[in-house]
């Protein structure tokens, strides 16, 4: 009764939807995973070593809900029409993801007993699904190579100093924590001229590019089709010293396209989704999405409501949570609809136990575009924020004389808030190993500065890496309860305050590293710091105690 009520909504369905592009791609929902040749007690057949490393590490259980789709279940769909073809799959959901040009099949395909129901998901053109962008290029999988060095050199971060000292992350690099042997997953629409551009040369001679996948169906080479993933992977792993130096460094990457640029339909979250469980297997420790959804204008059928922002409604966000609950740090851009009627996030930044990105500037102020909270159902979102505004980057351009080639640039966007806070976190959990991703997560939302009263703009504010890292190893405590500074922001002046009248020395730092001012040995347990001839700006102050300890605050000069 339940199919056949569903064959008789579909056909309803296309008959409403005659003005709109008629579906060819569905998503089948199946009943179980029956007759399957995988099992929990081989579970090499499906995950990397290193994912089973993982899963060890953390006894994270390996569950049925692991084991691929029924193999059997696949190909009987595929024998029902020679043109149906394979787009996406989620074990995790039980899903497959079908391109099924003539709807009359249909019917056949729900008359399985292994198959519940489907919903249509796009409207891919034939012409698109026959042809391909170029040779196929796909990296396979490889483990990471880890280079351990004997001394650590302080970076000269040249435009990437601002979007990292504000997180105080350049004092985590200094720690040695640069992502070493850490796997950060990209998903994304394309990296063009990666593969080519000299500044990105050493994520191959290192070794740290561990394998690419492109899950578009029309698409198979994921360095050519868009620049989008350039940019973001730019502010993560360049390490061009005076020029760009990125969050992770040293880490390892792992490319996936599953945002196709060229439209917006319901089928790109389960191709998100097919993405978060290919992260898993390969055993990626941080994942790095700027990619979102709050409605598909390329397939109006699958309309979106706010009230689907829960969590729960997309197969994305369902993803989204299942990762991160299996060992990965999931960062996802929260959106640029701020300033546009949607307003909210969208998915898969609603949800459960993953770290969503607002855009902030080097200032500390809420980028006017970022995407607000709540999530529907009324938790603080997004979780925390990065620098979204002016985020130093490398584009990639065309020269037809010469091929792809590169400048240093800026751009705007969650997109790049996103990444810049994923490289910290992979630099982070390598300072904290025996960490759960649970744990990383909420170390860093704890170290944010509105922590104690989290909002809808930026969550639990703008992380203080090195704090977190701090707070939960040897390493002592570099901001003291008995130090403030205020006001912050500040106009003219700020004080600090410190009852123990140990401060031996002040500095302050522009961004770009240059000293401003000195004071040295005040003799009053409260300094005054003039600030009425300084620029407006974000500036970096150390205070020097007595027995030689260091502590450091950030202030904002209106």
């Amino acid at each position: 009764m339940k199919k056949h009520i569903l064959v008789v909504l579909f056909a309803g369905l296309c008959a409403l939807l005659t003005a709109q592009p008629s579906p060819n791609c569905y998503r089948l929902y199946l009943a179980d995973k029956n007759n399957n040749p995988y099992s929990i007690d081989n579970p090499s057949a499906f995950l990397s070593e290193r994912a089973l490393a993982k899963r060890a590490r953390f006894s994270i259980a390996i569950t049925e809900q692991d084991l691929p789709i029924t193999p059997q279940y696949k190909q009987q769909i595929q024998n029902v029409d020679a043109s149906i073809r394979l787009l996406a799959e989620s074990k995790w959901m039980n899903t497959v993801t079908i391109y099924c040009p003539d709807s009359s099949r249909l019917p056949q395909i729900l008359a399985f007993p292994f198959v519940d129901s489907l919903i249509a998901v796009a409207s891919y053109d034939t012409a698109m699904m026959a042809s391909a962008l170029g040779p196929e290029v796909e990296i396979p999988y490889q483990e990471p190579v880890v280079i351990n060095h004997d001394t650590i050199i302080p970076y000269d971060y040249g435009a990437g100093y601002q979007q990292i000292a504000i997180h105080n992350g350049h004092l985590l690099h200094n720690e040695g924590f640069r992502g070493e042997g850490m796997l950060i997953a990209v998903f994304d629409a394309g990296w063009n001229g990666v593969d080519e551009i000299t500044v990105f040369q050493p994520l191959f001679d290192d070794g740290r590019l561990l394998g690419t996948r492109d899950l578009i169906p029309f698409r198979n080479n994921v360095f050519a089709g868009h620049s989008h993933g350039t940019l973001v992977t730019s502010s993560m792993c360049m390490l061009q010293e005076g020029h760009l130096v990125g969050t992770a460094p040293e880490a390892s990457f792992f490319f996936i396209r599953s945002e196709e640029p060229a439209s917006e339909q319901l089928i790109e979250e389960d191709f998100w989704a097919y993405a978060a469980e290919i992260a898993d297997s390969i055993g990626a420790d941080v994942i790095n999405s700027s990619l979102g959804y709050c409605g598909f204008p390329d397939f109006p059928q699958a309309e979106m409501t706010y009230a689907q922002v829960d969590g729960v409604s997309s197969i994305a966000s369902q993803a989204a949570t299942i990762l991160g609950q299996k060992g990965v740090v999931v960062c996802v851009s929260a959106g640029n609809e701020g300033t546009g009627e949607w307003y909210h996030i969208g998915h898969p930044a609603d949800a459960f136990d993953i770290l969503s990105v607002a855009a902030v500037g080097i200032d500390s102020v809420v980028a006017g575009f970022s995407s607000r909270g709540p999530s529907y159902d009324g938790r603080i979102k997004p979780d925390i924020a990065s620098v979204g505004v002016n985020t130093a980057c490398v584009y990639p351009y065309w020269d037809p004389e010469i091929g792809y080639v590169y400048y240093y640039g800026e751009a705007n966007g969650t997109s790049l808030a996103g990444p810049v806070a994923a490289g910290l976190c992979a630099c982070l959990w390598q300072s904290l190993p025996n960490a759960t991703s649970q744990q990383i997560m909420q170390f860093v939302r704890e170290n944010g500065s509105c922590a104690s009263n989290p909002n809808n703009e930026i969550g639990y504010g703008i992380p203080d890496f090195y704090a977190a890292y701090a707070s939960h190893t040897a390493v002592p405590a570099y901001r003291p309860v008995a130090m403030e500074v205020w006001p912050n922001p500040c106009t003219d002046q700020i004080f600090i305050s410190n009852a123990r009248l140990d401060i031996a020395s002040v500095q302050l730092y522009s961004t770009n590293g240059h000293k401003v001012l000195q004071l040295a040995h005040p003799d009053s347990w409260q300094v005054r710091i003039p600030m009425q001839n300084l620029p407006a700006g974000l500036y970096l102050g150390t205070v020097t105690l007595i027995n030689g300890d260091t502590q450091y605050f950030k202030v904002v000069k209106q």
